[in-house]
């Protein structure tokens, strides 16, 4: 059930003000605050002029340019400018992660061995979240988050509601039998606007797969080009 609008209380004279709360989707337990994106989520295609998730109905498909007034006039961006926006589109196209579980992908891409971007986008493709989606058993990485969180997946047998958590190799991803009868999931199976990347093996018809492997940056289907090395640097300074 939605919660109902708290009333704000105000001075004498005036109308009592109504703040509505807006559900949000991601690792919520016990009503902790985050920071997804709804409705408004292509709102970040425009802001930096890319096509995150290659979708027909973003507004960068009219009006490439930034928003506002003088949102095509624009001023060269600066180095700090380059990262910055190289972290806000990785940050975007994974349903718009926090910054605090960023920096923790962050560091633990610079402690392991090899190189750092190739580690980053890595962990960032072995969310849960991320591989319900690669698999193709929802229509976006929002639904994903959500759609993990209602306890709707399996991993190894076992519910897992958790969408940062991180897949194993090996790990076998599954629908819940109820939730396979979920229109958004049929129709999710059934479309051809993607292809399932050769890093999972996915049976369709049962809604369930295996994570292969770890995959590299030149693996991952990204709609758009990711530079994961300018984030590194954005957070080396």
């Amino acid at each position: 059930m939605h919660p109902l609008p708290e009333m704000r209380a105000v001075g004498m004279g005036q109308k009592p003000r109504f703040i509505k709360w807006i559900n949000t989707i991601g690792d919520n337990k016990k009503g902790k605050k985050m920071s997804k994106r709804l409705s408004s989520k292509f709102k970040i295609d425009r802001r930096l002029g890319v096509n995150l998730w290659g979708k027909a109905k973003s507004p960068v498909n009219k009006r490439n340019y930034g928003p506002g007034q003088h949102g095509a006039n624009r001023k060269k961006p600066t180095d700090y400018g380059i990262q910055l926006a190289a972290k806000q589109k990785l940050k975007g196209v994974y349903g718009n992660v926090s910054e605090k579980q960023l920096r923790k992908y962050y560091a633990e891409a610079i402690r392991r061995k090899g190189d750092s971007s190739e580690n980053l986008v890595g962990l960032l493709e072995c969310r849960l979240d991320s591989i319900v989606y690669r698999m193709k058993f929802v229509p976006s990485v929002f639904a994903a988050r959500q759609f993990v969180s209602h306890g709707h997946v399996l991993v190894n047998g076992k519910k897992v509601d958790i969408p940062s958590y991180l897949v194993k190799v090996g790990d076998e991803i599954a629908v819940r039998s109820k939730a396979k009868e979920m229109a958004m999931v049929v129709e999710a199976v059934a479309s051809t606007e993607r292809e399932v990347p050769d890093y999972m093996e996915v049976d369709a018809k049962d809604m369930k797969g295996k994570f292969i492997r770890v995959p590299k940056l030149a693996d991952i289907p990204y709609a758009t080009q990711m530079e994961p090395n300018l984030v590194i640097e954005f957070y080396s300074r």
